[in-house]
């Protein structure tokens, strides 16, 4: 056997020109997930969405019949009907007993009856109406965002979850989600002012031993002994 090394072998020469293009290519593919909102304000907000509800009721000359009346509190009972809901009245017939009679059994659930009803689809038959629940829900869609996968930040942006945490919790807690397009209008009186009346009506009133306390004795008569 020859004792001569043998002969060296080297690289291929494209290997540095590979290992560059994927060092490239590593890099541009993080890039594609860089946040681009540069502004403090969430580009995730709440959206409303309103859905109608309807019950058809026959009506007579006096009104509401009773059947009548038990059929549509068991609808309000099926649908949960609370604080949020607008119930809405379709009385073609221009009958003030049949809207009373409603307007009642609104009032059970301590709501009021709106002026306006919303369109709705399908005609009202001859000696019916329509009431009418409009119902809204608050969400942000695209919540959670984790689509930012990359760690540069060249632009200096926010996350694309930026404000998800806190406007979805905001939609989840609102009692009704009205509130986020409007503010309540009324008398210039906030629920907690209107809800307060009762609190103070109580602490005004004057205390009940505030004229004394009547005299009384014990009356009756005394048992015999020995």
């Amino acid at each position: 056997m020859s004792g001569r090394p043998g002969p060296l072998r080297r690289a291929p020469a494209l290997a540095p020109t590979f290992a560059l293009a994927l060092a490239l290519g590593l890099g541009l593919a993080g890039c594609g997930g860089m946040p681009t909102n540069t502004s403090l304000y969430s580009t995730k907000q709440p959206v409303v969405e309103r859905t109608n509800f309807t019950f058809d009721v026959n009506t007579n000359a006096s009104g509401l019949p009773i059947s009548e009346q038990q059929r549509l509190n068991g609808w309000f009972e099926t649908m949960d009907l609370r604080y949020g809901d607008r119930v809405a009245i379709e009385n073609p017939g221009q009958n003030p007993a049949v809207t009373n009679a409603i307007r009642d059994l609104a009032a059970r659930y301590g709501l009021m009856i709106n002026d306006v009803a919303p369109a709705t689809a399908g005609m009202i038959q001859p000696g019916q109406a329509r009431i009418v629940i409009t119902r809204s829900t608050a969400s942000v869609p695209g919540c959670p965002d984790w689509s930012a996968t990359s760690d540069m930040n060249y632009t200096n942006g926010t996350s694309s979850n930026f404000g998800c945490a806190t406007n979805s919790n905001y939609a989840a807690m609102i009692a009704d989600p009205q509130d986020l397009l409007e503010g309540k209008k009324g008398k210039g009186e906030t629920v907690i002012a209107t809800s307060n009346k009762a609190i103070a009506s109580f602490r005004d009133a004057e205390p009940t031993g505030v004229g004394g306390l009547e005299d009384a004795t014990a009356g009756g008569t005394g048992g015999g002994g020995n």
